[in-house]
């Protein structure tokens, strides 16, 4: 869609939650944490652990017209995955051989081998997948910037905002925006641009993550951000 080119160091303010958000051109990623088949589509690594994987696909729109938003105006877009190496050697046995879900990371499912880089099941669902120019990781624990080159790819381009989304809320993209706060970065999280298995375990993630003055950072829903770009 055609949008209006704002200059590259402008300054958009969003109204979020605690506070307003200030979100500068082109020094703002939009962070898309792990929209792959594995967690979305039935069976894949989401179903077997018994989780209603419909639940997650409501965030699927909203983070489609985000992603065109920075598409047109050529702004930063980070896709994250969580996949481990075919021989398991990024995968500690604490975490593949914890609970009891009916198939395990590494064991071949209808997708491929679970949460393995290069099977069909790591891969991102095809509304949101990505295009030349954006980067896709990797990550073989649930925060983006562990065992992950994103860190210095964020400073190679003066990045200082990121704007979070994809699942789950409180797993991978909540532990992902503490990294980052750790780090310095500004923090948006984007309600309707998150899910979970567990409506209740969202609803506490975003208030833990903007609580106590925006402890973590900030939140709003899609079409605020949207609205003041």
């Amino acid at each position: 869609m055609d949008m209006p080119t704002a200059p590259a160091d402008a300054l958009h303010t969003v109204p979020a939650f605690p506070f307003e958000y200030k979100l500068p051109a082109g020094k703002t990623a939009l962070v898309i944490i792990d929209m792959q088949r594995d967690f979305i589509e039935p069976g894949g690594f989401g179903a077997s652990l018994g989780n209603d994987v419909s639940r997650l696909i409501p965030a699927i729109a909203p983070i489609s017209m985000l992603l065109e938003a920075w598409r047109a105006r050529g702004w930063p877009v980070v896709h994250t995955r969580e996949a481990h190496k075919p021989d398991l050697s990024d995968c500690p046995p604490a975490k593949r051989d914890r609970g009891s879900p009916s198939l395990r990371i590494g064991e071949p499912g209808p997708m491929g081998r679970l949460l393995i880089s290069g099977e069909p099941g790591v891969d991102i669902i095809p509304e949101l997948y990505p295009v030349a120019g954006e980067l896709v990781l990797d990550k073989p624990g649930k925060g983006a910037f562990y065992a992950t080159g994103l860190g210095d790819w964020l400073k190679a381009r003066d990045i200082t905002h990121l704007i979070f989304t994809g699942v789950t809320t409180e797993v991978c993209v909540q532990t992902s925006m503490r990294e980052a706060n750790d780090r310095g970065y500004d923090c948006l999280i984007v309600e309707d641009g998150t899910e979970s298995y567990f409506p209740e375990y969202k609803a506490a993630a975003l208030e833990m993550l903007t609580a106590q003055g925006g402890i973590i950072g900030w939140r709003c829903d899609s079409k605020t951000l949207l609205a003041s770009l």
